[in-house]
C-alpha cells in the first residue's frame, strides 16, 4: 500500500566573476563583498547546508548562483533560495527526466505540445504538465550539490512542482559541480493557477560536502530540543524523527483540517490573503469514532499531532514517501527552515501542516498514526535570519493553516 505525506570556501576566478557580473548586469558593492567574506570565515563547519548569508555570498561574491534578472533580497530564506519562473512555459505530453545523455531543451523538442508566454500572466491548468525554465542558473563547485523543493504555499495548493537539470537522472537533486540552467516541472492537481514571470513556486538548498546525519545525532537533538513532541522514545527515531497526524482536533471545534472542493476557480499564486476559503475548501471535522477515511479523489490539509521545532543550527526535511506507512502521500513541500517552531524565533507550538492525498483506494488514517519522518541536517553556520524572526514568515506558530493565498478564518 502507498501514502504521499507531501555547511573553507575558495575564491572565485576572475573569469567566473566577470562572466557572472555580465550576466546579472549588477556588480556587487565592495562593502557587501567584505561583509559576506567575513561571514564565510566565521563558518562553524566546512560541510553542511548553507545558511542565508552564505547563499548571499554565492550570489554576490563567488557567482555560483546567477540570474537573468537581479536576485532580490527577499529571495534569501534562512537555509534556501526562492527560485523564480522565467517568461516561457511549455505544455508537455508527460513528465520526464532528460537522462545523462540529454539536456532539457533536447527533450522538449520531442515532448513539448505548446509554448506559452507567461511574462504578464498565463494559466497552468489542472491535470496538465508544464516545464518552465527558471530565471536562476547555477555553477556549483566540487563537492557542492543542491536540492529543490516546492515552497510551502505551492504544496498547500496541491501544485506538484519538481526541479529538473540538464542530464539529470533524479528530480529535485542537483549533482555535485553542476553548471547550467534550472527548470521547474509544474503540474497543478486540484486548482488551476495563474502564474507569471517572477512567480516563486520552488526553492533551492545548497550543501557543501557530505555532513553526517545519523539516527544517533537526531536522538541527541531530540533530547536537547524536543524536536517533535516530548514522548518519542529513542527506538522510534530511525531514518528520521517520526511525525504523526491529528484526527481528533480540539474538543470545542473538532476541526481537524480542510478538503479541497472540486472544480473551484482560478488561483493567482502572487495574491496574498485574497481568496475566501469557503469558495475553495470545506472543513473536515473529527470522526465520531475511528479514523478519518481518505477518499482517493480528494486532497486534504491536516496537521501533525505534535509541535515541531527546528533549532537555529539545523535545517529539516520531511521525507516525501514511505510505502510502509500506507496508501497516501504526505507533505509535498518538505523543507523546514532553521527557527521553525523554535521559541527564540517566536514559534513555540508550531505544528507541521500535512498535504495529504490517498492513492487509488480509500484509506483510513488513524489518530496518532505516523505519516512521515523529519530528517535534520546541520548548517555550516547559524543563519543571520531565522524563520519567523527577521524573515517574513507566513506559517510560524501555525496550527491547521491553508496557504497564504486565502483570507484567515474569521475566528482567527
Amino acid at each position: 500500500m502507498s501514502i504521499t505525506t507531501n555547511l573553507k570556501f575558495e575564491n572565485a576566478t576572475d573569469d567566473s566573476l566577470e562572466h557572472a557580473t555580465q550576466k546579472n548586469n549588477t556588480p556587487p558593492r565592495q562593502g557587501v563583498i567584505d561583509e559576506l567574506a567575513e561571514d564565510s570565515e566565521g563558518a562553524a563547519y566546512s560541510t553542511g547546508i548553507l545558511p542565508s548569508q552564505e547563499l548571499e555570498r554565492l550570489v554576490r561574491v563567488t557567482r555560483e548562483i546567477t540570474a537573468v534578472d537581479e536576485i532580490q533580497d527577499d529571495q534569501f530564506q534562512p537555509a534556501s533560495l526562492d527560485l523564480r519562473l522565467g517568461p516561457i512555459a511549455y505544455r508537455v505530453r508527460a513528465s520526464f527526466l532528460p537522462g545523462k545523455d540529454a539536456t532539457v531543451e533536447q527533450r522538449l523538442d520531442d515532448l513539448a505540445m505548446h509554448k506559452m508566454d507567461i511574462t504578464s500572466g498565463g494559466v497552468l491548468e489542472r491535470g496538465c504538465v508544464y516545464i518552465v525554465p527558471l530565471l536562476e542558473h547555477i555553477s556549483l563547485r566540487h563537492r557542492t550539490s543542491a536540492m529543490g523543493n516546492p515552497k510551502s504555499s505551492t504544496g498547500r495548493l496541491d501544485v506538484f512542482t519538481r526541479l529538473i537539470t540538464d542530464h539529470g537522472t533524479e528530480f529535485d537533486r542537483v549533482r555535485d559541480g553542476y553548471k547550467g540552467p534550472l527548470y521547474a516541472e509544474v503540474s497543478p492537481r486540484t486548482f488551476s493557477v495563474l502564474v507569471r514571470k517572477g512567480s516563486r513556486l520552488s526553492q533551492l538548498r545548497i550543501r557543501r560536502g557530505r555532513p553526517p546525519s545519523t539516527d544517533e545525532s537526531m536522538r541527541r537533538l531530540q533530547e536537547e530540543y524536543q524536536l517533535v513532541g516530548s514522548s518519542i522514545s529513542e527506538d522510534e527515531i530511525r531514518n528520521g524523527v517520526p511525525v504523526s497526524v491529528d484526527v481528533r482536533g480540539d474538543e470545542s471545534s473538532r476541526l481537524i483540517g480542510y478538503k479541497a472542493k472540486s472544480y473551484s476557480g482560478l488561483i493567482d499564486v502572487d495574491k496574498i490573503r485574497h481568496y475566501d476559503l469557503e469558495e475553495f475548501w470545506e472543513p473536515v471535522y473529527a470522526p465520531n469514532r475511528g479514523g478519518l477515511i481518505l477518499d482517493p479523489a480528494d486532497f486534504y490539509i491536516l496537521a501533525s499531532l505534535e509541535a515541531v521545532k527546528v533549532p537555529p543550527t539545523h535545517a529539516a526535511e520531511m521525507l516525501a514517501y514511505d510505502t510502509l506507512v500506507g496508501e497516501f502521500r504526505v507533505h509535498y513541500a518538505g523543507f523546514f527552515d532553521p527557527g521553525f517552531g523554535h521559541p527564540a524565533a517566536g514559534g513555540e507550538g508550531s505544528r507541521a501542516v500535512l498535504e495529504v492525498r490517498s492513492y487509488e483506494v480509500p484509506f483510513v488514517i488513524e489518530h496518532g498514526q505516523v505519516v512521515g519522518r523529519l530528517t535534520y541536517e546541520r548548517l555550516t553556520a547559524q543563519p543571520n535570519r531565522l524563520y519567523g524572526s527577521g524573515v517574513k514568515s507566513s506559517y510560524q506558530r501555525q496550527g491547521i493553516a491553508l496557504s497564504k493565498h486565502f483570507k484567515l478564518p474569521s475566528r482567527a
